[in-house]
């Protein structure tokens, strides 16, 4: 008597291994089918995305995010919610090549607009404050100011002689104390 093995594969290899890998010839009357399939894949990913991003998990948002930009590149809602993921995360640079991306594909879309506005505005207060922060964090050149003098500078300037005194002025050690 021959007994038999089945082997299970989880539905998720499956998936990888069946699903996408095979793909219909551009040429093919198929293709527009792959394309409507990659097109719901991707929506299926942003409204994921956009679940786990309101329960604040960011970096699977973003990954969703990214995957749907990937399989539905004319996705504009995908890049518009990246871009909000990338804001969230501080990559403020990527987050505005997102939401221009979105407002390419879109530019009539009212919600992409306002992100991006809104997104704008916080940037201008972000790069005002580094500016600012900048500034505050220099030091300023008065001569009152310790340490702010040049480091070629002698510390002690000399002292215009008295009649009858020694011409030679005292310098000060590292301590403040004068050597004599």
């Amino acid at each position: 008597m021959t007994r038999f093995r089945f082997y299970s594969v989880p539905l998720a290899a499956s998936v990888l291994l069946f699903g996408t890998s095979v793909r219909a010839h551009p040429a093919s009357p198929y293709a527009n089918d792959d394309a409507r399939d990659e097109a719901k894949l991707a929506k299926k990913e942003v409204a994921f995305g956009i679940d786990v991003a309101r329960r604040g998990l960011w970096q699977e948002a973003r990954f969703r995010f990214q995957q749907a930009s990937t399989m539905n590149p004319d996705s504009a809602s995908a890049f518009n919610n990246l871009g909000v993921t990338l804001e969230q995360q501080g990559e403020f640079d990527k987050a505005r090549t997102a939401y221009e991306r979105a407002l390419q594909l879109e530019p009539k879309n009212l919600s992409i607009q306002q992100n991006y506005d809104l997104f704008r505005e916080a940037d201008e207060k972000r790069n005002k404050k580094t500016k600012k922060d900048a500034a505050a964090a220099k030091p300023k050149d008065s001569p009152s100011a310790p340490g702010s003098q040049n480091p070629s500078e002698p510390l002690a300037k000399p002292v215009s002689p008295l009649p009858g005194a020694s011409p030679v002025p005292t310098p000060l050690a590292s301590d403040g104390r004068t050597h004599s």
